[in-house]
């Protein structure tokens, strides 16, 4: 065996071994009834649902680092975007998920955009099926000088609802009056990265408004995120930190 060869398959055993070592960080939660919903953290603001057999893809996107292959993923049941910038709206990405059937909930534009979906305006509810609800929630910029990033009534969160489990995913906001609306949430997703979205003490305010009982900061790019852990410790809350960068 020459050195290439060996230096090939050393190369290959490291990559294993990497792979190994980083696994894709994964939160399994029960609903009411004790069906399993994992939450596997993909990256940024792209998060994976798996729940009762069906898959559920909240804004996949593959180019943006570290990149994605969602052909090599399963197919999607339904796919959540809040909104159509390139960092939560990738066609491809979308298109690489979908088999017969999927079900694309998103907003106007990236409707337009994609010419498909079902549109979904800041208060609408869809039923997708018996034990899944999704509500449509305001997800907009209130710090002057910043709305322009994401304008109010433009953009989506959700409310999902799988067998009585609440799951908040905010989209881009801050935290907006509209939160004190949101009741009985079990996992919140709240964005983290100035000037787009929230500081980690506005974070760490929308979580003492919605009281989730656990908290992924997500979206949050150079922040020092452990700032939200921080500031959460004495508050009851959850705080999981994961690979949403």
């Amino acid at each position: 065996m020459n050195k290439l060869q060996l230096s090939i398959i050393s190369t290959f055993f490291m990559a294993l071994s990497a792979c190994a070592d980083n696994p894709v960080p994964t939160d399994t939660f029960k609903t009411q009834h004790g069906k399993e919903v994992v939450l596997t953290a993909i990256k940024h603001a792209s998060i994976r649902i798996s729940y009762d057999g069906m898959e559920i893809e909240v804004d996949p996107v593959g180019a943006v680092e570290p990149k994605t292959d969602y052909a090599r993923m399963p197919k999607a049941d339904y796919i959540l975007v809040t909104h159509e910038h390139f960092d939560h709206f990738d066609a491809k990405a979308i298109a690489d998920l979908e088999k017969a059937g999927t079900l694309i909930v998103t907003n106007e534009n990236c409707a337009q955009k994609l010419g498909r979906g079902r549109v979904m305006h800041n208060g609408d509810s869809l039923t997708l099926a018996d034990d899944i609800t999704v509500k449509a929630v305001p997800a907009y910029n209130i710090t002057p000088g910043h709305t322009q990033y994401h304008p109010k009534g433009r953009d989506n969160g959700f409310v999902l609802t799988l067998d009585g489990l609440r799951i908040y995913i905010a989209g881009d906001t801050e935290d907006i009056d509209e939160m004190q609306k949101l009741k009985d949430i079990d996992v919140a997703f709240l964005p983290t990265n100035q000037p787009y979205t929230m500081t980690p003490k506005q974070t760490a305010r929308a979580a003492h408004i919605i009281r989730p009982k656990v908290l992924f900061p997500y979206h949050f790019s150079e922040t020092p995120i452990e700032r939200v852990a921080d500031l959460l410790k004495d508050s009851g809350i959850d705080v999981r930190i994961r690979s949403y960068k």
